[in-house]
């Protein structure tokens, strides 16, 4: 193993795409933790064990993937592959490091598939209360960093009152879109987040990907055209497969900060419609937890126990795909136009704006349908109080604290 060195310019050399799939292969299997360890990971791994990217160069990145909907860690990952050996190599990094989780996520849903899910087993009770506890986890931590002062929290109460009160896909995408408007024309220099300035602060520019800015702008009317003519196509069609996709894709492509802020999107396009029922739902959920690599992973769990002919390999597959494809093609897309992007103020004030909304959403999706399903009763509350606890002041990683809670609920519930 090569021996740490100080963090430094990223080399001029291109690498390969062999070479980032077996270093990505390497953080699939061992980077448990969510979102945020994994820019952890790649941190030492790129900049301070290889130095591929400079601290600038990657604090860039990450600025970036924050600003863009979709899977943040898994974009950045994405990011430092293409810039590294091009779009083999951000293939490369998505693959080595999504399907580790995704090969795991398809083999617990095998198994509730083949076992059944009763609505009553003492496992299952446990995860629940386990998924409880991680969302109100995420909840509280995104409130502290996203909505700190008056303004963005009022923004998050009323995107989650909007949200309770009419329930559905659009109304979630209508809350952050009117929340970045709001954030954009009201919230001033005084609102801004004590990290704001760090990466226009950075020095020196990030490396730019190759290719022209013509692939960038194909990215970018791809992801249009997909986001606006799947659900036409499903529509038309009634696919079950084309459905499938849709959802994904609108979750993968509408989604700010990743991780856990996917639930309510999901929930909505696969619960809600009948797709999946609740008690597998969250069983996954609770699941994803346990797993290295990013959360999306989950999709290939939702695919593969999709009804309606959509299920299976090929349904994971295809959820997968649809999931991840929309943060790729806005990584390509965004790339050569980012250092402009990036220095322009409303911009970043809107992008405050929506964050404060997304917390709001997820604090929707924590009463309905995580703590109405997975704290129903006084045993399943203290199952999700105690493992909060752990995850808060114990600071246990999420995924000890799923298999002890599905290991507490087989015992005791």
């Amino acid at each position: 193993m090569d021996a740490p060195a100080a963090p430094g310019p990223a080399p001029a050399r291109a690498g390969t795409a062999r070479e980032v799939l077996l270093v990505f292969g390497r953080l699939g299997l061992t980077s448990f933790g969510g979102p945020v360890a994994h820019l952890g990971y790649f941190h030492e791994a790129f900049v301070v064990r290889r130095r591929w990217l400079s601290e600038a160069q990657y604090a860039d990145l990450v600025a970036l993937c924050q600003f863009l909907p979709g899977p943040a860690s898994s974009q950045v990952g994405m990011a430092i592959g293409l810039q590294r050996a091009g779009l083999r190599g951000l293939l490369a990094a998505w693959a080595a490091f999504t399907l580790p989780s995704a090969v795991l996520m398809v083999a617990v849903a095998a198994g509730v598939g083949a076992l059944g899910v009763d609505a009553g087993a003492g496992w299952l009770l446990g995860l629940k209360a386990a998924a409880a506890a991680v969302v109100a986890h995420a909840v509280i931590t995104m409130a502290r960093s996203l909505a700190p002062d008056a303004p963005r929290a009022s923004i998050a109460a009323l995107a989650m009152i909007l949200v309770l009160l009419v329930p559905g896909p659009f109304v979630q995408v209508a809350a952050i879109v009117a929340a970045g408007l709001v954030g954009a024309a009201l919230l001033g220099r005084e609102d801004a987040e004590p990290g704001d300035a760090k990466p226009g602060a950075a020095a020196g520019s990030s490396p730019a990907p190759p290719g022209s800015r013509r692939l960038a702008l194909g990215a970018l009317v791809a992801f249009a055209v997909l986001i606006l003519g799947l659900p036409l196509l499903a529509a038309a069609t009634g696919d079950p497969s084309l459905r499938l996709a849709d959802v994904m894709y609108r979750a993968g492509a509408l989604v700010f900060g990743g991780g856990h802020v996917v639930l309510p999107l999901l929930e909505t396009g696969t619960v809600q419609t009948g797709m999946v029922d609740a008690q597998t739902f969250l069983a996954g959920y609770g699941a994803a937890q346990a797993v290295p690599g990013p959360l999306f992973t989950l999709s290939a769990f939702l695919g593969f126990s999709a009804g309606g002919g959509a299920g299976g390999l090929v349904g994971a597959a295809i959820a997968l795909g649809a999931m991840f494809l929309p943060g790729a093609l806005l990584v390509i897309g965004a790339l050569p136009f980012w250092e402009r992007l990036r220095s322009a103020p409303r911009a970043r004030r809107a992008l405050r704006g929506t964050n404060a909304a997304v917390v709001g959403i997820l604090a929707a999706a924590l009463y309905d349908p995580v703590l109405t399903q997975g704290a129903a009763s006084p045993a399943t509350l203290g199952l999700a109080v105690a493992a909060l606890v752990a995850l808060m002041f114990w600071r246990m990683p999420a995924w000890a604290v799923v298999l002890a809670a599905g290991a507490v609920g087989a015992i005791a519930l």
